[in-house]
């Protein structure tokens, strides 16, 4: 059911109200398709197929989302970016292809500064690092006096090389001046799974993935790396409050699309997606997994990228890292 509160935000922007069956003469008369740039069953399959239902119902029209998983987000996007410029091909832009792949990655097929166009910002969501619960280490001091009374003794495990688990651990090394080993998986969850095992002995994890774990009691939370402490879990302190403010890291994603799409397109998708993202139901599903509900112009969702990007490929650079 389209969300009251979104229909009324959607007509004080001057848009048509659109309703089932009702023909459209103008943008958008057929089906949308969404490309994700990852797997069906992840946090980014998910998060695109609530948003576009939403969507959906505000525009009349179907949103389909087609799955263009690989090469850490670059395959997808690379389909985004080469599309008809038309608003009948968007997607899912991430943290990863958006403001990281380009420092990591010797060639991309795309320009994510100048071959795609920001629409606006979905969400943004912390990370948590944490240990086994019957680790020694009840603070990240303790980590950090750890690190170094045995410099390349410690590991931290991640879901893969440039993703936001490494880069997290990363930045923690960089900032307390630790020599830690990273062990990359091919999933978060299998990275979790070896860290509860005692394989390795930290990990940064997204909130939502990592809270079930610590709520269990296998996993004992230090510190999370948002600004300000999460309203879902009060009583884990940030990492500035620890003692490291530079390690401040939000796994962000939002509407995407190709270079050249009409004014008038991008407009109605950007409002069309605020209404959205005032929908109860979606706003419950962003917030209750710790995440910041987003939303804003497109300017603002390319400051963000903006603003990610040198500061990302810095890190890339300070610790040599490589694509697999």
């Amino acid at each position: 059911m389209i969300d009251r509160r979104a229909l009324l935000q959607m007509a004080g922007l001057g848009l048509a109200l659109p309703w089932p069956g009702q023909a459209q003469d103008k943008y958008p008369s057929k089906p949308i398709t969404w490309v994700c740039p990852y797997d069906a069953g992840g946090n980014a399959d998910t998060r695109s197929r609530q948003v576009a239902k939403v969507m959906g119902g505000l525009l009349g029209q179907s949103i389909v989302i087609d799955n263009k998983a690989g090469a850490g987000g670059n395959i997808g996007t690379e389909v985004i970016a080469k599309a008809r410029p038309d608003g009948y091909t968007i997607g899912m832009g991430n943290f990863a292809p958006l403001a990281v792949n380009h420092a990591l990655f010797k060639r991309l097929n795309f320009n994510p500064f100048t071959d795609l166009l920001p629409i606006f910002l979905i969400e943004k969501g912390p990370l948590i690092l944490m240990v086994r619960s019957d680790s020694p280490y009840k603070s990240v001091k303790d980590l950090v006096l750890a690190a170094k009374a045995a410099p390349g003794r410690l590991s931290y495990a991640s879901g893969g090389i440039g993703g936001t688990h490494h880069l997290s651990g990363a930045l923690f090394e960089h900032a307390a001046g630790i020599d830690l080993i990273h062990a990359p998986y091919k999933s978060g969850s299998a990275g979790a799974t070896d860290l509860m095992g005692g394989q390795v002995q930290m990990m940064f994890e997204q909130m939502y993935s990592a809270m079930p774990g610590i709520k269990g009691g296998k996993l004992r939370a230090l510190a999370i790396t948002s600004r300000a402490r999460s309203p879902l879990a009060p009583d884990i302190p940030t990492m500035a409050e620890q003692g490291f403010p530079e390690v401040e890291v939000l796994n962000w994603q939002g509407l995407i699309g190709p270079k050249g799409l009409p004014a008038e397109v991008v407009r109605q998708l950007n409002a069309v997606g605020n209404a959205a993202l005032q929908d109860a139901d979606l706003r419950e599903k962003i917030l209750g997994q710790g995440n910041e509900v987003g939303g804003g112009t497109p300017e603002q969702f390319a400051a963000l990228i903006k603003a990610e990007a040198p500061r990302w490929a810095k890190v890339v650079r300070d610790a040599k890292i490589e694509p697999e």
